[in-house]
């Protein structure tokens, strides 16, 4: 019999969470689908199970859990938790472009809640992306930090590109009080002291 999340429960078995660093081109899955890979390829845990998708072209933090109640938290936009985004965009964005993402931007699926953003250097220790962003050279980029409380699909790409900035890399810092916080891409460690997910 598969062991589930209340079966975890039943036997006793203290809930897991681990952190990953999701590389470029993995899916938020354990199997591999087409040209993505799957988790499988870097954790190999027994009842574990990703708590908040990140698309393959995505790359950071991912959360996995035995415990359904904190997959839930973090997985259901009702919850608002907290995600905060290192976001590398095409062109300058200027203070307009900054204060329309704080204010909320207007999407095909309505207006987005007013988010965190703050333009900042590339963040210290960044890994090399395979394959590498393709970068225009008369263009230039710049990075945001970008925190935002929904889950819509694709959201903070159409954002940066809504006032402008098409997004060209995208990584995941945070959710919640999960941080990467040097967290090697590929590597993932669990998490021992939890704390409430706000």
């Amino acid at each position: 019999m598969p062991t589930t999340n209340s079966t975890l429960c039943a036997m006793g078995a203290t809930p897991r969470l681990i952190c990953f660093n999701k590389p470029y081109g993995v899916l938020s899955q354990f199997t591999a689908e087409g040209r993505w890979r799957g988790l499988k390829d870097f954790i190999a845990l027994p009842g574990v199970y990703v708590a908040g998708r990140l698309d393959a072209d995505s790359e950071g933090l991912l959360l996995l859990t035995s415990d359904g109640q904190l997959q839930a938290r973090i997985s259901d936009p009702r919850f608002k938790m907290l995600k905060t985004y290192w976001v590398q965009v095409e062109g300058e964005p200027g203070e307009a472009a900054m204060a329309a993402l704080r204010g909320g931007v207007q999407l095909n699926d309505g207006p987005t809640r007013p988010a965190i953003a703050e333009r900042m250097d590339a963040p210290p220790g960044l890994w090399e992306r395979e394959p590498p962003v393709r970068v225009r050279k008369a263009i230039p980029t710049f990075w945001i930090s970008l925190g935002i409380r929904e889950g819509r699909n694709r959201q903070v790409r159409r954002m940066t590109a809504a006032v402008g900035h098409p997004t060209l890399r995208l990584i995941r810092a945070a959710i919640g009080p999960y941080a990467l916080d040097g967290l090697a891409q590929g590597s993932w460690r669990e998490i021992e002291e939890r704390v409430e997910a706000g």
